[in-house]
């Protein structure tokens, strides 16, 4: 497999005009083979003179090795053996025989293999590639009473877009006016429209269906969803898996190998058997093109790039062969509770007010402290404090305590807000005591309790209740069919409430009342006692978490910032039903490139074989070897239109 360059041109000399230099790997291919056509169709069948198809087979040889030389020249100068220098021995040495024709045929079949690669390989990158044409250009945008159609690149973050119907999404911003269903399958894979209102996030690239929207710019074009999802894929590409890189090192040691076996052959046979000098290079240039990996080199890469193009278009970001190859390794999976396996949407159930504090009271203050707080407890709490059109002051001396609740000075009064472990000492809070009891009734009812202390006095306590994802329990039976053995929640919610969500949808294993710290030390647990697992979360609160497991998997929300960059693997919709499908594609890419390695050592061993008892001419060597490593690429571009079929493994 050619190393450089990496795209098309191949090293077309740069004084050519630029359609040459845009169509060289064609041009030389189809040179080099026509060349060799009328050289040895005119010698065989119409008595052109030696001489003149000599002349043919050599331009044959110039444009079909130029390219191969190119490449393998420059990389033996840096003492590097490469495939290229092999097909460049044996095609020289074909020459030395005076076997000009086979050696033409060689390199013209190793170039239009290179040209037929390529060609697949780019296939393979590019295939998210075509996301890029989904960003609109030019965006119309409010600069005062007029709309101005400006390139996206120059709209500064907050410039306000306006989105007609049926209009492209120019940029990544939140929806300021107006209410409509965007489909955002090229984001998220989503086939279905999502309705989108005021304070929701759209993605530059997804389509506008039906109303007008007004969109604040919240990232700049070079920054935008889109851009980085793309950026990712092409640097997850060039990342490689074990078997890739264990492929590359016997490739690279192979080569040298068969180099000096081939020198021994033809040294060797002529001295210890008395084989004729040019029998015994003939022989060693057949061993030379038998022994070429060329199928073992390309097999294992063109299969890890067409597993995660067809993940990233499937709405599932993985970052980089390693964790394709690890996904399909797994055993066990552990889960963040909410925002993962629940909506995260919690809503207020309950406000319970102590002497006598009205229920309005204890959500003004609690609403004061969870303002500034991203946890979905203190969006539902200031929700519904808004949504009672209750007015709350501002907080101040802001403490976030890990796992445990938020401390704040309010109105000059200082307030904690938080879990019952936040009130660990709290001679009130005791066993037997009311709020105790009331916390046990409440979360025995399966609901989560937000506490609110101010000055020293427990003033209320707020209930909350967040739901299963729609269709979890579905995929937790996905998950148990592909053989995952292990379904671990990991939460930092109370028991009660994390065994009946256990319950409601077929986990294993609860564990629950975590700090943050708890669930790193609880991941390197599994880790040591499972093996292979996977640790799944929200990519923001479960950070450590996700980096201590063998494969992070963060819920996306649409390409979040903190999620893109936490984990190895990325659910770009924020659907969970895409895991059982990236398991299955790493277990199919597993497959193939099992495949691919029988079909590249095959090949190698029949023809090894063959050509040591000299079965076979150059001729058939060179077509064995060239169809088998476009057998190799074509077996792993299948992973383009692999499908997930429910059931498998």
């Amino acid at each position: 497999m050619k190393s450089e360059p990496d795209h098309d041109n191949g090293f077309a000399p740069p004084f050519l005009p630029h359609w040459m230099q845009e169509r060289w790997a064609v041009l030389t291919v189809a040179v080099a083979g026509s060349a060799l056509i009328v050289g040895f169709f005119g010698e065989k069948f119409f008595a052109l003179p030696a001489s003149v198809a000599l002349g043919f087979y050599v331009l044959s040889y110039l444009a079909g090795g130029y390219d191969v030389a190119r490449a393998a020249l420059p990389a033996l100068f840096r003492g590097k053996f490469d495939i290229d220098l092999l097909m460049i021995a044996a095609a020289a040495g074909a020459a030395l025989l005076g076997e000009w024709a086979e050696g033409a045929f060689l390199l013209f079949l190793f170039s239009l293999g290179h040209a037929g690669e390529h060609y697949a390989m780019d296939r393979a990158r590019n295939a998210v590639g075509v996301l890029g044409k989904l960003m609109p250009r030019t965006a119309f945008t409010k600069r005062g009473d007029r709309l101005e159609e400006v390139p996206v690149e120059q709209l500064a973050v907050d410039e306000v877009v306006v989105v007609k119907p049926g209009e492209r999404v120019p940029v990544d911003g939140v929806i300021t006016a107006g209410e409509s269903s965007v489909d955002q399958s090229a984001i998220t894979g989503e086939s279905v429209p999502v309705e989108r209102k005021p304070g929701d996030e759209v993605f530059a690239g997804t389509i506008n269906q039906d109303n007008a929207l007004d969109v604040r710019m919240t990232r700049l074009a070079r920054d935008n969803t889109l851009a980085r999802v793309m950026q990712l894929v092409a640097e997850a590409q060039e990342q490689k898996s074990p078997t890739q890189r264990f492929t590359e090192v016997f490739a690279r040691r192979f080569v040298p190998a068969v180099l000096i076996g081939t020198l021994l052959v033809i040294v060797l046979l002529p001295l210890v058997f008395g084989w004729t000098w040019s029998a015994s290079f003939y022989r060693g240039m057949l061993l030379l093109v038998a022994a070429s990996p060329c199928a073992l080199a390309i097999g294992t890469p063109a299969a890890v790039l067409a597993g995660i193009a067809q993940a990233a278009r499937r709405g599932v970001l993985i970052k980089g062969g390693i964790h394709l190859e690890n996904l399909g390794r797994l055993n066990t999976v552990a889960l963040d509770k909410t925002g993962t396996l629940t909506t995260g949407h919690f809503a207020v159930t309950q406000v319970i007010g102590f002497e006598g504090t009205p229920e309005d009271e204890v959500l003004r203050i609690a609403a004061a402290v969870e303002e500034q707080s991203s946890h979905p407890l203190a969006a539902a709490i200031v929700k519904t404090t808004r949504e009672r059109n209750i007015t709350f002051p501002s907080a101040t001396e802001i403490e976030n305590l890990a796992g445990k609740g938020i401390q704040a000075h309010v109105e000059g009064a200082e307030v904690l807000v938080g879990a019952m472990r936040a009130f660990a000492g709290d001679s009130a809070a005791e066993k037997g005591q009311p709020l105790a009891n009331t916390i046990a009734k409440l979360e025995g009812d399966g609901q989560t309790t937000v506490i609110i202390r101010r000055a020293g006095k427990f003033i209320g306590v707020i209930a909350l209740a967040d739901e299963p994802r729609a269709m979890v329990k579905e995929v937790m039976q996905r998950l148990r069919a592909q053989g995952i053995e292990r379904l671990v929640m990991l939460t930092g919610d109370n028991a009660s409430v994390a065994h009946r969500v256990a319950e409601q949808i077929g986990l294993t294993d609860v564990c629950a009342e975590l700090l943050p710290g708890n669930k790193l030390t609880l991941v390197h647990e599994l880790e040591q006692d499972r093996g292979v697992i996977a640790m799944i979360g929200d990519g923001v609160n479960d950070a450590p978490a996700l980096a201590a497991a063998t494969v992070g998997v963060a819920m996306g929300a649409g390409g979040t910032a903190v999620a893109l960059e936490t984990a190895d693997v990325v659910l770009m919709g924020d659907d969970l039903g895409k895991l059982p499908f990236a398991i299955g594609l790493s277990r199919a890419s597993a497959r193939i490139i099992r495949q691919n390695l029988v079909i590249a050592l095959g090949v190698i061993a029949l023809l090894l074989i063959a050509s040591g008892f000299g079965v076979i001419p150059l001729s058939i060597a060179v077509v064995l070897h060239e169809g088998s490593t476009i057998v190799v690429v074509l077996n792993a571009l299948r992973l383009l239109t692999w499908r997930e079929s429910i059931g498998s493994a």
